[in-house]
């Protein structure tokens, strides 16, 4: 299934969760805290801005932000809480689109890198976070790190959440190296409602080659947007990447 395809009308109209799961304070405020800061006095670029999870908060917190984004459905949900006016926003693949102007800060979120499925695509990526940065701008990108030494020896699934009315698991290609995560919701019924979403995913090193094939240097990594250490059991990581500045 194509991107497009998979964020549809059904998909945008249920993708906001407010004050809950990525939408929870202590999950989006870190996250916008430090978006803030990396900003500075400049523009920001969100590649995949979906329905505003982080552009709205973003904005309002005196930023200027712009956006990529492949679905409508997802955009017209943005729609509903600022014009374009406020926040503008380009109609396309965030490893193509080009938005107007120079921005200081490009950013993408909550593992949407691996939403891209090739290798190339995702190199693609980063030369177009590069194509939009002023000299000594920063790319960020928030990715979690792939789960396959849970991976039981001759399986291909591992479950990385379960609550009451909820299970999250993930099957492994690891010849392709794709993902696909399943998020299984019921309740008392038989019945139980199933979406999936694929991902290729990256290892840390791999992507900061990606950083070095489009002319990045890693400025820091950490393991979350509060700045905790980066560790070998680290889940996920938030990843600064940085155009060198031309030497005075």
């Amino acid at each position: 299934m194509r991107q497009e395809e998979l964020w549809d009308d059904e998909t945008a109209r249920r993708y906001d969760t407010p004050g809950t799961g990525m939408f929870a304070p202590e999950v989006l405020g870190p996250t916008v805290d430090r978006l803030a800061v990396l900003a500075g006095e400049g523009r920001a670029l969100e590649f995949a801005i979906g329905t505003g999870r982080v552009a709205v908060p973003l904005a309002a917190r005196g930023v200027s932000v712009t956006g990529i984004e492949l679905s409508l459905p997802m955009i017209g949900q943005l729609r509903a809480k600022a014009d374009e006016a406020t926040i503008p926003v380009v109609v396309g693949d965030m490893a193509s689109a080009v938005a107007p102007g120079e921005y200081t800060l490009v950013y993408l979120v909550y593992n949407t890198i691996a939403n891209l499925l090739t290798q190339a695509e995702q190199v693609a990526c980063f030369r177009n976070a590069a194509r939009h940065l002023a000299p000594g701008g920063r790319f960020v990108i928030e990715l979690w790190v792939p789960e396959l030494r849970r991976l039981p020896s001759g399986q291909q699934a591992t479950v990385w959440h379960s609550e009451p009315g909820y299970i999250g698991l993930d099957t492994y290609d690891v010849l392709r190296q794709h993902v696909v995560s399943h998020h299984f919701r019921f309740d008392e019924s038989r019945q139980a409602e199933l979406f999936r979403t694929p991902h290729r995913y990256i290892w840390p090193a791999e992507l900061d080659l990606m950083a070095q094939l489009a002319g990045f240097e890693l400025e820091s990594r950490h393991a979350d947007w509060t700045g905790a250490d980066f560790t070998a059991e680290s889940r996920s990581h938030v990843s600064v990447y940085r155009i060198p500045a031309p030497a005075p």
